[in-house]
């Protein structure tokens, strides 16, 4: 058994750590505050965005020409955009986005699909630094989304895509469903075929909010190949800084989960120590009673 001592600086020990993770859980949920509104700040304009999207797309004669709406018959590349956290202790947060890109690689590979990574945090580019084919990695900003980084990554895939380089594009992150909840989410980014963009899981959106077509007439200016041809780049755009966003509160409910279970784990540490202290402290006082009593008698034999 171990003595007072080891067990007094263990129960100081775990003290510590308990202040840290009770401090990151204050820290983390002051954070998600700013986190959500952000996301819900930009959810109107992603959701007019895409209802335009799909009611443009859906129209055979002006998506006809777009290079964006084309599907490839024979896909040969695809690209996984894995968004998670440039800090760990947020659980599983981070594991989950890795297990599930290299679940769809995987895929992919049976399919005879090469696949590519783009990640977005320090945690997964150090992950698939040694496991993927990373053709560009973002850091440092996972709290913070940029959109001038959301717009790069935006551009490659355009690029990509028109170019003939790529064939499939999927996004994997979280989405924070509230202060609490946090959802891996795998969504669908290009071929933006009509069925994809009207999916009910589409970006953030629950099955009976799906996007709608729009019923109101438009006219286009120029003409609607153009407009078709400028709004496909935004929708990409917005799609990925959302998914940001949306990572970013998420990976905060994340941590504080984590940072509130940890901290309730310490106290149940520190109790079982304490009991463990006093009953090692009884024991001890015990034997020091027995031995003077011991002592005593001995001395009153002689």
């Amino acid at each position: 058994m171990a003595n007072l001592r080891d067990i007094k600086k263990r129960i100081s020990s775990v003290t510590s750590t308990k202040q840290i993770t009770r401090t990151m859980e204050m820290v983390s949920t002051a954070k998600i505050r700013r986190a959500l509104d952000r996301a819900h700040q930009a959810e109107p304009y992603k959701t007019a965005l895409t209802d335009v999207m799909l009611t443009v797309a859906t129209d055979a004669s002006i998506a006809s020409d777009n290079p964006m709406l084309a599907v490839h018959e024979e896909p040969k590349r695809g690209l996984v955009i894995a968004i998670a956290s440039d800090r760990g202790l947020a659980g599983g947060f981070n594991v989950n986005v890795d297990r599930e890109c290299e679940r769809i690689i995987r895929e992919w590979r049976n399919e005879g699909i090469e696949g590519q990574i783009i990640t977005c945090g320090r945690k997964p580019s150090e992950y698939f630094s040694s496991r993927g084919n990373v053709v560009m990695k973002f850091e440092g900003f996972s709290a913070d989304p940029r959109l001038g980084d959301a717009r790069m990554i935006a551009d490659y895939i355009c690029d990509s895509y028109v170019a003939g380089e790529l064939d499939r594009v999927e996004v994997v992150y979280h989405h924070a469903r509230n202060r609490v909840d946090q959802q891996l989410r795998v969504e669908h980014l290009l071929p933006l075929d009509p069925e994809m963009v009207a999916m009910a899981h589409g970006p953030r959106k629950n099955e009976d909010e799906g996007p709608k077509r729009v019923s109101s007439s438009f006219k286009f200016i120029p003409s609607a190949q153009h407009v078709l041809g400028e709004l496909v780049p935004s929708y990409v755009l917005t799609i990925i800084h959302q998914a940001l966003i949306d990572s970013a509160a998420a990976e905060q409910g994340a941590r504080r989960k984590a940072m509130h279970s940890a901290t309730e784990n310490a106290t149940t540490i520190i109790a079982t120590l304490t009991r463990t202290y006093n009953r090692v402290r009884q024991a001890s006082i015990t034997t020091e009673l027995n031995e003077i009593v011991a002592g005593a008698a001995a001395l009153e034999e002689h």
